[in-house]
C-alpha cells in the first residue's frame, strides 16, 4: 500500500530545481493513477452516451426492438454495488491489483467507440471562451452557443 503523497515525493528528489515531470514519471505514479480513476468513477466525465439497438433484444424483462435509441448510464454503472463493492465510498485502492471487471469502469467508454478525446485531450490547455454559457435541452444537453474554447499546448509537450 502506498502512502499518500509518497510518490511525488520520491519523484520530486530525483528532479532538478526547474526540471518538469516527463512520461516516466507519471507512469511510476500508481497510487495517485487509482485516485485519478476513482475521481472518474465518482464524477465521470460524461453521464453517458445513446446507441442505436442494431438487434431485438430483451433486458430486465423489457424487448428493445431493433433501430430503437437507446443510452446507457455512467452513473448507474458506477453506483452498482454488483460491480463495485460499497460504490458510494471514495476508495482509489479498487483499482489495485487487477481492478474492476471488464467494461465495468469506461469514463471514456469502451472498444470501437472509445472517445478519441481520451489522450488527445491531455495535450491541450482548454480555456472556455463563454464561461457562463447556458444549456438548451432538446434530444440532449447542449451548449447555447456550441461551447466555443480555445486551445494551447501545454508546455510540455
Amino acid at each position: 500500500m502506498c502512502i499518500k503523497g509518497f510518490e511525488q515525493a520520491e519523484i520530486a528528489k530525483s528532479k532538478g530545481a526547474n526540471e518538469l515531470l516527463n512520461w516516466e514519471d507519471i507512469q511510476k505514479m500508481k497510487y495517485t493513477w487509482n485516485v485519478v480513476c476513482e475521481k472518474l468513477r465518482v464524477t465521470p466525465p460524461s453521464p453517458g452516451a445513446f446507441r442505436e439497438a442494431i438487434t431485438e433484444f430483451t433486458y430486465a424483462g423489457f424487448t428493445i426492438p431493433k433501430g430503437w435509441k437507446i443510452h446507457w448510464n455512467v452513473y448507474a454503472t458506477n453506483r452498482d454495488s454488483k460491480y463495485f463493492l460499497n460504490p458510494d465510498k471514495f476508495d482509489p485502492s479498487r483499482f489495485e491489483g487487477e481492478g474492476p471487471l471488464p467494461y465495468t469502469f469506461v469514463p471514456f467508454g469502451g472498444g470501437p467507440r472509445m472517445c478519441p478525446g481520451k489522450e488527445y485531450a491531455r495535450m491541450f490547455k482548454w480555456e472556455t471562451l463563454v464561461p457562463n454559457e447556458k444549456i438548451t435541452f432538446g434530444t440532449g444537453p447542449f451548449p447555447q452557443v456550441g461551447h466555443p474554447i480555445r486551445l494551447q499546448p501545454h508546455k510540455t509537450c
